[in-house]
C-alpha cells in the first residue's frame, strides 16, 4: 500500500480536504441524480391517483353529466 497509515491514508499527503470534499460532492450529486425523478415520479403517480378518485367520485353522482364535470374541472384549474 502506498500509505504507511490509515492517518496518512485520510491525509492524502496534506490535499485530504480537497480529495475528501470531491468525494462527498461526487457522492452527493449521484444520489441526487437517482432520487430526484424517483420523488418525482412518485409524486406524479399520486397526484395522477388523487385526480382519476376525483373524477371517480364526480362521475358517480346522480345527475352529473359529462359536460358539468369537464364544467367543473377546467373552473378548478383556472
Amino acid at each position: 500500500m502506498y500509505f504507511e497509515s490509515f492517518a496518512e491514508f485520510l491525509a492524502m499527503g496534506n490535499h485530504g480536504p480537497y480529495v475528501w470534499a470531491s468525494w462527498g460532492l461526487t457522492f452527493a450529486i449521484v444520489a441526487w441524480n437517482v432520487l430526484q425523478p424517483w420523488r418525482q415520479r412518485r409524486r406524479l403517480l399520486q397526484e395522477q391517483a388523487a385526480l382519476l378518485r376525483r373524477e371517480q367520485g364526480a362521475g358517480s353522482r346522480p345527475g352529473a353529466s359529462p359536460a358539468s364535470r369537464n364544467d367543473a374541472n377546467q373552473s378548478r384549474l383556472k
